[in-house]
């Protein structure tokens, strides 16, 4: 399989930047997730990846070979749109088969690797059968089953489960992963969905307005965002902030909400001015000896946990506790938040200025 590299890559379209010379690793054999809200870029960074965009500046290494300027035919890899375009006047095996009988593959070898495929897909019952006439589901997992035939260097996927029902989408993603676990291919997969990105990636890199914001694991990007946007962009409900005026020393260990001190992981640099302490839903406990207070003005049950929103002298939050804590709307509650989990951003730019995980947090643009 192959390594890729993207090294300072940019992307104009006449006066409209989309990609702003974006740089980052994907190694050999990593499920690599590239994740952001329509309008990113991350759909165009694949597409320079794959030869179908040409890049205005930078320079894209796959398997160690310079590949800015080649055409997709020349790279080794397998595309899946996220639109599926399959050919309207084969059946399925055919569609699946046009790959390795174009490479002259023998017939024996292209009818047990479509069957594997087809297996691995579950249509097996529809493989003689005419793509028209197939769901749009259907059609889609006909797609991936031609890409998945070729073993290529790297597959290239644009959101191509977009089109399937919610359950048949988490099987699907749980087969492509292990899909991916068996074959070793390197994987590079555009999607929208953080859900999907954290259960399925190895890494993933966040873009937001063509800038990549942050990259790494998924739980380094989880608990130590580098940004305020990823903050907000990963997790359901998102990370909470409050927003503060304050300073935290060289050293220091807390910072001051509503007179109240709050711990926070220890500053290497220090930082002051307008500041906004971020924490996690799940990180934020009810403590009646707690002096910072908040009043709740609402309870959501979602079966063994449930959603407060709570009103705080530094703005509205959310905390995620257990179903069995009795909440009612009205009451004034103490919140204590676990130190070792908090952020502290710049309001100004936004990133990240200490968080426990500092050193694990990787910032870009």
């Amino acid at each position: 399989m192959a390594q890729i590299r993207i090294e300072n890559v940019r992307k104009e379209f006449g006066a409209f930047t989309a990609v702003q010379s974006s740089s980052f690793t994907i190694e050999d054999g990593e499920f690599f997730m590239l994740l952001g809200p329509s309008g990113c870029g991350k759909t165009t960074t694949l597409r320079m990846m794959a030869g179908l965009e040409l890049p205005t500046s930078g320079e894209i290494f796959i398997d160690g070979e310079e590949v800015g300027m080649k055409p997709a035919s020349q790279r080794d890899i397998a595309f899946v749109f996220q639109m599926f375009a399959l050919y309207p006047h084969m059946n399925v095996r055919r569609n699946i088969s046009y790959p390795l009988l174009s490479q002259g593959v023998p017939k024996a070898e292209v009818k047990s690797r479509v069957e594997e495929v087809a297996r691995i897909l579950r249509i097996e019952d529809i493989l003689d059968k005419p793509v028209g006439g197939l769901s749009g589901g259907d059609r889609q997992r006909v797609a991936l089953g031609r890409a998945i035939v070729r073993r290529p260097k790297a597959f290239f996927m644009d959101e191509p489960l977009g089109a399937l029902d919610a359950e048949f989408r988490e099987h699907m993603a749980e087969e492509l992963r292990a899909l991916h676990d068996r074959m070793g291919a390197t994987t590079v997969y555009v999607t929208h969905d953080q859900l999907e990105a954290m259960q399925m990636g190895d890494k993933i890199v966040v873009m937001n307005h063509g800038v990549v914001e942050q990259f790494g694991k998924p739980q380094q990007i989880y608990d130590w965002p580098a940004t305020k946007f990823v903050a907000k962009f990963i997790g359901s409900p998102p990370m909470n902030f409050l927003d503060f005026e304050g300073m935290i020393g060289i050293g220091g260990d807390s910072v001051e909400l509503a007179g109240t001190r709050i711990k926070v992981p220890v500053s290497r640099q220090g930082a002051q001015g307008a500041l906004t302490l971020g924490v996690r839903p799940e990180n934020i406990h009810f403590s009646d000896g707690s002096a910072y207070r908040g009043r709740v003005v609402a309870t959501e049950y979602l079966g063994t946990t449930q959603i407060v929103t709570l009103s705080t002298p530094n703005g509205s939050i959310k905390a995620r506790v257990s179903s069995a804590e009795k909440i009612n709307p009205g009451e004034t509650v103490g919140l204590d938040f676990a130190s070792h989990t908090l952020t502290v951003f710049s309001q100004e730019r936004g990133h990240a200025l200490l968080s426990a995980g500092n050193e694990g947090v990787l910032h870009h643009g």
